[in-house]
């Protein structure tokens, strides 16, 4: 490879708003590298080993970063569900970052897109069109889904401090897996008794908390479009799974969410637990997020016994 082209392809890996537009469906092959990088770095785990320390701390990176993913780059950045201060708009959006998903505005602008064109030939990741793999994984690394649809947040496209974390999006997974080099080797020195080191909690902080948390996460995309079951007769082929809503806080109640996305809360009925809305809930009691919109009563009711009706004419049709 030319010094040149290796410049440029670094270039890009560090700075997204180098990348030339493209609309075909190609993979990028040279992004694909980083992806593929952050898989093989948790066979680490073989040479570093492992500690209760670090078990703990991926568990709970897993958890925090799949709030900041669901409520806010989802729930707030996508729909505008609840509202919040513009600081902590800031803070939410940069943790959601460091789980290596691209930045809000990326990260919005193509689940806009989703909702507009669910399982249609235009929507980005529908595996009902593309296939499981395509919807899973293959879709964001593409060429023509690497821009932002700057169009679809022009409400958020406003904040520069959202644009720079867009612009470079490596910035916070970067910081995120120095800061667990760092605070491994400081336990390492002052607790040696915990077991831990700067590698270790590195390979189990960040690489393998954030494997797992990918693949929870494109579960939504792919698996809750094809298993679980329908509350809802949506124009799309959207699915409430309970496992998926477990591991992802509540965002596998997807039927749900295609039924009715305004709302802050996914798990319509009471044993749907939805530990997003819950931890939102916690938020807006200490004032940091406000005016959380709910799902209307009849939405709830009036839509389902519609379902109900559509279903029953149907089966009255069959017997004849």
């Amino acid at each position: 490879m030319k010094r040149a082209s290796l410049k440029t392809t670094l270039l890009r890996w560090i700075d997204s708003s180098s990348v030339p537009a493209d609309t075909s469906d190609r993979i990028d092959w040279l992004r694909v590298i980083p992806f593929i990088g952050l898989h093989l770095m948790c066979l680490g785990v073989i040479w570093v080993g492992v500690s209760p320390i670090a078990v703990a701390v991926a568990v709970g990176l897993y958890g925090v970063r799949m709030f900041a993913i669901t409520a806010f780059y989802h729930r707030y950045f996508g729909h505008r569900a609840f509202q919040t201060s513009r600081p902590v708009q800031l803070i939410f959006a940069a943790l959601a970052s460091s789980a290596a998903q691209r930045g809000p505005l990326w990260w919005a602008s193509h689940h806009r897109a989703h909702h507009r064109h669910a399982d249609t030939e235009e929507d980005a990741h529908s595996p009902d069109r593309r296939g499981f793999w395509w919807s899973h994984a293959g879709w964001f690394l593409s060429r023509a889904n690497f821009p932002i649809r700057w169009r679809l947040v022009r409400d958020f496209e406003r904040f520069p401090e959202l644009r720079f974390l867009d612009r470079f999006d490596v910035l916070m997974p970067a910081l995120l897996g120095l800061g667990l080099f760092g605070m491994g080797e400081v336990l390492a020195a002052v607790a040696p008794h915990w077991g831990t080191s700067g590698a270790q909690l590195l390979i189990w902080g960040f690489f393998v908390s954030t494997v797992v948390l990918y693949h929870a996460t494109f579960c939504i995309n792919s698996l809750a479009h094809r298993v679980g079951s329908r509350r809802y007769e949506t124009r799309d082929a959207s699915r409430n799974n309970a496992l998926l809503a477990l591991l992802t806080l509540g965002e596998g109640w997807h039927n749900n969410h295609h039924h009715y996305p305004a709302s802050a809360r996914q798990g319509f009925r009471w044993w749907e637990l939805d530990l997003t809305y819950w931890g939102l809930r916690l938020l807006a009691v200490f004032g940091i997020v406000w005016k959380l919109r709910p799902v209307p009563a009849q939405i709830v009711d009036e839509r389902g016994e519609r379902a109900t009706r559509l279903r029953r004419l149907r089966e009255q049709e069959l017997s004849r």
